[in-house]
């Protein structure tokens, strides 16, 4: 009899975009896998392509609606007690919080990944302290915690969130490193492109990354600054359309919608950049990396664990314009083999840091560890 995993994710695009190639390998090894996120009609098909069960579990990501987070509970236990799968693995705030509850009322074993602390830390409100206290009930019993950068386990940690023997770094959720890999070299005549593949939020610094390239607009003036990635209106920091629009008609940057495949993008950029306010490990640094792009950042968790300041790319402050600016006007300064060597560096940091093969095989021995018993 095959065992059954059952996957929870706060949405089926980010599972499959995601996590698709780590479901289709635990297809490939036998399991039986079920999918738990709300529908898509787009990606819960491709989930299901891959060979999964795709169960929907409707959900507001940000919302903080008592009632509806109760709905949501309750709905997760319901389908887990259905299911009866011999283990469960969740993804972001809410999967993670009450899909966690319902496995550990039902007694299956479950296995947590905190993929960044996202807007509820970012912000420090009340919510912040009532989502510590959940936290703290539904990791409990989990076999092991797993966090992606260093300084979302020191939070844990240093507040007794989860106990201590529980945590582990998963170091990020891996990069193909077959898939994205360096480019030909551009024309010398094409312009320079600055590019941000992130959802259109305040949190990932679209507002500092738009004035920073008004900044240096008047002396880069053939300088191309690109925005790549969905706007998510229900978002309480969502950057509407709008808004994108009137930056395009003004002249500052470029702005394409959400693409199914981000590879062309990169192939015809030079610089990769991401003003986060915080982050797991961010999945578009590690793919410029891959394909040799230096990059930019701000100093923040999950950001610092992919840029190395002066190694692979430039880090900056969170929130500073400016001071983005100034990172993104040393990569400019760089000669062509300078940055070259930057970018060199970020692939030699992917293929000893975050090769998807290494995070699989993370993934194969905790399970079979869990499943064992």
């Amino acid at each position: 009899m095959a065992y059954h995993i059952a996957f929870s994710g706060n949405n089926a695009w980010g599972m499959y975009n995601f996590r698709g190639k780590l479901l289709r390998h635990f297809v490939e090894r036998g399991f039986r896998v079920s999918v738990l996120a709300p529908y898509h009609e787009v990606y819960s098909q491709k989930l299901r392509d891959l060979g999964c069960e795709v169960h929907d579990m409707p959900m507001n990501p940000k919302g903080v609606n008592p009632v509806s987070d109760a709905f949501l509970l309750y709905r997760y236990y319901v389908t887990l007690k259905r299911l009866r799968p011999d283990l469960s693995i969740s993804y972001t705030i809410k999967p993670n919080v009450y899909c966690s509850l319902a496995a550990r009322w039902l007694g299956i074993p479950y296995l947590p990944i905190t993929t960044g602390l996202g807007y509820v830390f970012i912000q420090r409100t009340i919510v912040t302290h009532i989502v510590k206290f959940l936290y703290r009930i539904a990791f409990k019993k989990a076999r092991h915690v797993w966090f992606l950068n260093k300084d979302d386990i020191e939070i844990f940690r240093n507040e007794c969130i989860v106990d201590d023997d529980k945590i582990e770094q998963l170091p990020g959720e891996g990069i193909d490193l077959r898939r994205f890999t360096p480019g030909t070299v551009k024309s010398p005549d094409s312009p320079f492109v600055f590019l941000l593949v992130g959802r259109m939020l305040m949190d990932k610094g679209v507002r500092e990354y738009v004035a920073a390239a008004r900044m240096l607009r008047n002396k880069y003036p053939d300088v191309v600054f690109r925005l790549l990635g969905a706007v998510w209106e229900d978002n309480p920091a969502a950057i509407h359309l709008e808004q994108l629009k009137e930056w395009e008609q003004e002249g500052i940057v470029e702005y394409h919608e959400e693409v199914p495949d981000v590879k062309p993008f990169l192939e015809t950029a030079d610089c990769v950049v991401l003003p986060s306010y915080r982050e797991g490990i961010p999945f578009t640094l590690m793919e410029g990396a891959a394909m040799g792009l230096p990059l930019v950042a701000t100093d923040v968790p999950g950001c610092r664990d992919v840029v190395v300041d002066g190694y692979n790319g430039f880090v900056c402050s969170d929130k500073d314009p400016e001071s983005l600016a100034v990172a993104m006007e040393k990569i400019l300064s760089l000669s062509p083999e300078e940055r070259k060597a930057l970018g060199a560096n970020g692939r030699a940091f992917m293929e000893e840091n975050y090769d998807l093969k290494r995070i699989i095989a993370q993934y194969d021995k905790t399970v079979d560890e869990i499943l064992s018993k």
